[in-house]
C-alpha cells in the first residue's frame, strides 16, 4: 500500500478503512479483517465510535504484525481535560502499548490543555504521531503558533461535493497532512455518482464511479479512510491501486527487482482480484529469487485457474 511521510517522519498509508457507525461488534470485525486480508495497513477509529475493543481484537487475530499496521483513533472533546488518562484507556481497549496517531476529535473544550498531554506522550514513544480532526485553517493556525509540536495530521470531510480545497492548500503551507473521511460524501451524495463526467471516467478505466472518487482524492494528496461493513466493498474501495501496483510489478521485474515485482503483485493478489496471469508472475518472481518451493506453487495455482477447454468453448458460443 502506497504511504506518504508525515512532517515527524513517520510513514502512514494513504487509504484506510474508516470504522465510523460501525458498531455492530460483528460486523466491524469482519469489516477490519476484510480489509487487512485484502491489503489494507491503516484502520481508523475513535472514542466516539465505541468500537476501539473490537478494533483491537480484530486486528489481533488477524495474525499480522502489530508494527505493520498503522492505527489510528481519537479523543473525545469531554476527555480533553484528562487526555492522557483518555489515551491509556484507548491503548487497553486497542490492546496495543503505542499509537500511530492520535487526533483531537473537535476543536472544543479545553484543547491546549490535551495538545500538551498528547506532546508529552509522544515524547515518551506512546504515540508515534498527534494531529486534529474538524479543525478549520484559523484554529490550526493558532494551535501551531502557541504550541511546540506541529500537527502532523488534520482530518477532515472531503469528497467530489466538498473538495476543501483552500483547506488543503493551507495544510500543504503549514506541512499538515490532509485526511479525507466520508469520501463518499453524505446526503445527497449520491448524485455526484451519477454526474456524466464521472461515469464517462468510470466506464474508460473500467472501474466503479466510487473508486475514480477515490482515486482522484489519492492523486490529489489526501489520505482517504472509506467506510464499509461489507467484504465485498471493502475489496473493491482497495481496488483503486491495482492500476498501478501491475505497473510497479512489471517495471521492477523488467528491472531485475525480483523482491519489489513479489512485493507489487502480492498486494494485487492481497486484494482478491486474482487471474492465472497473476499467478504466473508471482512464480515467475518467486523462481529469480531462488525460492523454488513457492515458484512452483504459484505455477501450480497458475495451471489451476486457466480455464478449461469446455469452459473457453461455451463461453465463445454465448
Amino acid at each position: 500500500m502506497e504511504k506518504v511521510t508525515l512532517n515527524n517522519g513517520v510513514e502512514m498509508p494513504v487509504l484506510g478503512l474508516g470504522t465510523y457507525k460501525s458498531t455492530d461488534p460483528a460486523e466491524c470485525s469482519v469489516s477490519v479483517k476484510a480489509a487487512l486480508e485484502c491489503g489494507y495497513r491503516m484502520i481508523d477509529t475513535a472514542q466516539l465510535y465505541g468500537n476501539e475493543d473490537v478494533v483491537g481484537k480484530a486486528i489481533k487475530e488477524s495474525g499480522i504484525p502489530r508494527d505493520e499496521i498503522f492505527i489510528t483513533t481519537k479523543i473525545w472533546c469531554d476527555n480533553f481535560s484528562h487526555a492522557r488518562k483518555s489515551v491509556m484507556e484507548s491503548l487497553t481497549k486497542l490492546g496495543t502499548d503505542y499509537i500511530d496517531l492520535m487526533l483531537l476529535h473537535w476543536p472544543y473544550g479545553d484543547i491546549y490543555a490535551a495538545w500538551r498531554d498528547l506532546e508529552a506522550l509522544y515524547k515518551e514513544g506512546v504515540l508515534r504521531a498527534i494531529g486534529v480532526s474538524n479543525f478549520n485553517t484559523d484554529r490550526l493556525i493558532d494551535l501551531i503558533n502557541y504550541n511546540e509540536i506541529r500537527p502532523a495530521v488534520n482530518q477532515i470531510e472531503t469528497n467530489l461535493q466538498a473538495q476543501r480545497l483552500k483547506e488543503h492548500e493551507w495544510m500543504t503551507r503549514l506541512n499538515v497532512q490532509h485526511e479525507g473521511y466520508m469520501p463518499f460524501g453524505q446526503g445527497r451524495a449520491n448524485e455526484m455518482f451519477e454526474d456524466p463526467k464521472i461515469l464517462e471516467i468510470a466506464a474508460k478505466y473500467g472501474k466503479t464511479p466510487r473508486q475514480v472518487a477515490l482515486r482522484y482524492q489519492i492523486q490529489c494528496g489526501v489520505i482517504i479512510i472509506p467506510k464499509s461493513v461489507n467484504p465485498e466493498r471493502v475489496r473493491a474501495n482497495a481496488d483503486v491501486y491495482l492500476d498501478s501496483l501491475w505497473q510497479k510489478g512489471t517495471a521492477a521485474y523488467t528491472e531485475g527487482n525480483w523482491r519489489e515485482s513479489l512485493d507489487s503483485w502480492k498486494a494485487v493478489e492481497n486484494t482478491g482480484v486474482v487471474s492465472p496471469e497473476l499467478y504466473y508472475n508471482i512464480g515467475n518472481s518467486y523462481f529469480k529469487s531462488g525460492d523454488y518451493a513457492h515458484a512452483i506453487l504459484y505455477y501450480e495455482r497458475t495451471l489451476k485457474s486457466r480455464p478449461s477447454i469446455a469452459e473457453i468453448t461455451s463461453t465463445a458460443s454465448l
